[in-house]
């Protein structure tokens, strides 16, 4: 049996991260609660949204804009700070490191406290290499051509598909002398 301490919470949590920082995709935003003003559904998020709070909601403002429906299948890397400070204490929370759509580092002053502000920074979101699926086979333009004989009107469909799929000029003309014999 796997052991695993999973919290009973409808929202991401500073200790999820603690095996390091996660990248999700925004599936779309939503009100929230008088403490966290928007929920935001992720795609990867396991039922569970992230509410940023006002700091982190400020550095999506500035990288993404007010425009929640921009937002849409946009890219976040979320991490866990363990300076974040509730009142006196250091809680812990969860902070951006890194968003999709920027050209370049983006780099902010957040408050940190009352009246006095920080330098933060966000790195544009380096994506992995997208696997290119393996190429389908060669058509055998020839071989469906011959087994068409006859059969005008799909001659015909198959030798728009070869043209179209850029089929060399023999291939074509065999086509056309099936549909003609």
């Amino acid at each position: 049996m796997k052991i695993t301490a999973e919290p009973r919470s409808d929202q991401w949590n500073a200790e999820d991260f603690l095996g390091g920082p996660r990248v999700f995709t925004v599936a779309g935003v939503k009100t929230g609660t008088a403490e966290q003003k928007y929920d935001i559904e992720l795609v990867e998020g396991e039922g569970r949204v992230w509410r940023p709070p006002l700091t982190m909601l400020r550095v999506l403002l500035v990288a993404w804009g007010d425009e929640a429906s921009a937002w849409i299948g946009r890219r976040v890397e979320l991490y866990q700070d363990p300076t974040v400070r509730f009142g006196k204490d250091a809680v812990g929370g969860i902070r951006i490191a890194a968003l999709s759509h920027l050209d370049a580092p983006l780099n902010l002053k957040l408050t940190a406290t009352r009246g006095k502000r920080v330098a933060y920074m966000v790195q544009p979101l380096k994506e992995a290499p997208r696997v290119v699926p393996a190429a389908e086979p060669a058509r055998e333009w020839r071989a469906e051509a011959d087994a068409l004989k006859g059969r005008t009107d799909e001659l015909r469909a198959l030798y728009m598909d070869a043209q179209a799929a850029g089929a060399d000029p023999e291939t074509l003309a065999h086509i056309k002398a099936v549909a003609g014999a």
